[in-house]
């Protein structure tokens, strides 16, 4: 396996998780290169389910290392409670097996504090979010506030930093939303006793991960969110805080872009969305609903129903043009058994025309109206197959509708939520 950029093709929540661990079987290093504890990653064997946030979905597999680098910002209380809760799972955790950057920016309170004010002044035009800080944490990272995984380790100058934030956090939080002040010694001990713990796992993980393309290994970049919530390239400002593309594994490891051979997407065999903005082909009538009953489309990390609607070409073949796409990943193609007629989004039509391109607008999106391509349905149970011929008729001619509209070969397709409900198609 080449190395490989595992991303999100349509709004999030399309199974990278599962197909990242797939993979990892054979990869070296796996690297988480972007987003927060707002990613929810779920990965189903052996009749367990695991729901990570900030730990790469590689971590199952024995004798990989996983790396969560710079792009990352990290919430250490997140990340110390998803530690224990997989060692107490019966899995091996240590520094010879996960690696935290020391460029990585850290998720503060006042981060969330900020988060949650915002959300609820702007009350219906809110944007969303998870609430975990996200969004204030890459922003400060920005606008020069920021404080690193290594600030921890120079007292000092964590304590300088603290109180720069806090004089203008405060000032903030006090006098524009009337909340509580946050008191600098609480942090300060929080985050210096876990500075302690983090030590060990701690590395430039830049260097690590250019010795490893220059040994010849295998690494496999695992990005959180999807290409439409990129936030340069995405339905903006319904978006993440970070380059959730591809494109973003260079800023955010620090390799070059001749290091990335290969782009996997994953895409569901219909859309979902968590949070606000234009969805042109939600549906939310009986067959919406029973999308997100049968696939039980509800948030990893907020536990928020998810929107639901049919597959959108139009979104795929834009990330695939953006990401420099290889191949797709259809997942949880069972979920559409029993629908008398399955749709595909081939254009949009919008006050100018009709048009196969994603507009840049957020407005121009939210008044699309989808142009459909309909074909017949399947009836038959799909969650046994394991070759792509075991599929019905109907099946197969949907997943070859997909790959001819999104211009993209489909490689994998997932007909069940467990590690061995995968058909793998021949490249070409």
């Amino acid at each position: 396996m080449p190395t490989t950029c595992v991303i999100g093709a349509q709004r999030g929540d399309e199974g990278k998780a599962r197909v990242v661990d797939l993979l990892a079987d054979e990869a070296d290093v796996i690297v988480r290169y972007q987003g927060g504890s707002n990613a929810g990653h779920t990965v189903m064997f052996g009749g367990e389910t695991y729901r990570l946030h900030l730990v790469p979905s590689g971590i199952f597999r024995p004798g990989k290392v996983c790396v969560v680098a710079h792009g990352v910002v990290v919430d250490p209380e997140v990340l110390f409670a998803e530690i224990a809760d997989l060692r107490a799972r019966g899995h091996e955790i240590g520094p010879h097996n996960l690696v935290i950057s020391d460029r990585a920016q850290l998720v503060m309170p006042w981060h969330k504090a900020l988060d949650h004010a915002r959300e609820s002044a702007d009350g219906d035009r809110k944007m969303g979010t998870t609430g975990q800080g996200i969004g204030p944490c890459y922003a400060d990272k920005v606008s020069y506030r920021g404080i690193r995984v290594s600030d921890l380790y120079d007292r000092a100058w964590f304590e300088e930093r603290l109180q720069l934030n806090l004089g203008e956090k405060n000032a903030i939080l006090e006098r524009v939303f009337g909340l509580p002040r946050i008191e600098a010694a609480a942090v300060r001990d929080a985050y210096l006793a876990w500075a302690d713990e983090l030590r060990p796992f701690v590395g430039d993980a830049v260097d690590r991960l250019h010795q490893a393309v220059a040994d010849g290994r295998q690494v496999l970049f695992e990005g959180a969110q999807a290409a439409l919530l990129d936030v340069d390239l995405g339905v903006y400002p319904y978006v993440t805080a970070s380059n959730s593309s591809a494109l973003g594994v260079c800023a955010g490891t620090g390799l070059p872009p001749r290091a990335i051979d290969r782009v996997i997407a994953c895409a569901k065999a219909y859309v979902t969305h968590v949070g606000s903005g234009p969805f042109p082909t939600e549906d939310s009538g009986e067959e919406g609903q029973r999308m997100r009953e049968v696939g039980r489309e509800y948030g990893t990390t907020t536990g928020r129903p998810r929107r639901c609607g049919w597959f959108d070409a139009v979104a795929v073949r834009f990330a695939a043009r953006s990401n420099g796409i290889d191949a797709l990943a259809l997942v949880k193609l069972d979920v559409l058994r029993g629908f008398r007629r399955l749709r595909i989004c081939t254009a949009y039509d919008v006050p100018g025309g009709r048009t196969t391109h994603l507009p840049a607008s957020a407005a121009s999106v939210a008044s699309a109206r989808p142009v459909y391509r309909e074909l017949p349905g399947f009836d038959e149970d799909v969650s046994a197959a394991r070759r792509f011929g075991d599929l019905p008729a109907t099946a197969r001619d949907f997943v070859r509708a997909i790959e001819a509209e999104c211009g993209v070969p489909i490689e994998l397709v997932s007909v069940g939520p467990s590690r061995e409900q995968v058909i793998r198609r021949a490249r070409g």
